[in-house]
């Protein structure tokens, strides 16, 4: 779901069933506005004392989750926020209570999970839908977030968020951003092999998502990807060592 998605299903409200290792975000866990997870007035999670931070983003199929484990694999504090919301959607997760009152029992699994297939039909044919998940979801979201980064190691934090450009706020609460692309040709065929889903179901979340251009726009940095995972991995090694420097002050 969104405020960020991993490449399993991103939509305008990301829609995922997929997990990436190494990502905290726990099940069922009691959302409050402590002193990990403070908001401002208007709502917006504050998030902890200014560390150096990176936002990757990608449209779907890109491959936002395959370099983000590998920047994990580095070192870098990844804090992926379609793992948050998913776990606040799985079976006990703290957003259920609120969905079920929202839209029903019939957007519950039998295990007690959101029924992604049925709310994704629901969120693309149904504005008001869409808003309505958003208006649950995104400040549980916000404050995990916050409470990720605070217990947060590494040299630097790595957010993963899908729709970090169309959000409009993240270009503020993060130092760089870092967008993974690849042709939209390839972007289809990936999430056809990867999900089973027909063209025209992709090239409709991918219409809901900033163009490739604006991302492109937006970014500070860029990684390619549009051959093996193993050709990434230079380029990762490089920004890498870049987000090390820079987060230490002598970049």
């Amino acid at each position: 779901m969104q405020a960020g998605g991993n490449d399993d299903g991103d939509m305008t409200i990301t829609i995922s069933s997929t997990t990436a290792a190494g990502i905290p975000a726990a099940a069922g866990t009691t959302i409050t506005t402590d002193a990990a997870g403070k908001t401002d007035a208007s709502g917006e999670a504050v998030l902890p004392p200014r560390r150096f931070s990176v936002g990757l983003t990608g449209g779907i199929g890109s491959g936002k989750t395959t370099v983000a484990n590998m920047f994990a694999a580095h070192g870098a504090a990844v804090i992926d926020t379609d793992l948050i919301a998913h776990a606040l959607t799985a079976p006990g997760g703290a957003a259920m209570p609120a969905i079920a009152a929202a839209f029903g029992s019939d957007f519950v699994t039998a295990t007690g999970a959101l029924d992604r297939i049925r709310m994704r039909t629901a969120v693309f044919s149904d504005a008001a839908a869409k808003k309505r998940l958003e208006s649950i979801l995104h400040p549980m979201i916000r404050i995990e977030t916050a409470r990720a980064a605070t217990g947060a190691g590494g040299t630097y934090l790595l957010y993963v968020v899908p729709l970090l450009v169309e959000s409009g706020s993240w270009r503020a609460r993060v130092d760089r951003i870092l967008v993974v692309d690849c042709p939209e040709a390839l972007q289809v065929a990936r999430v056809m092999q990867r999900n089973a889903m027909r063209e025209a179901e992709v090239l409709a979340i991918m219409a809901a998502q900033a163009s490739r251009t604006a991302r492109l726009a937006a970014a500070d940095d860029v990684i390619v990807n549009d051959g093996d995972a193993c050709a990434l991995a230079p380029h990762v090694a490089r920004l890498h060592a870049l987000y090390c420097s820079l987060a230490r002050g002598t970049g």
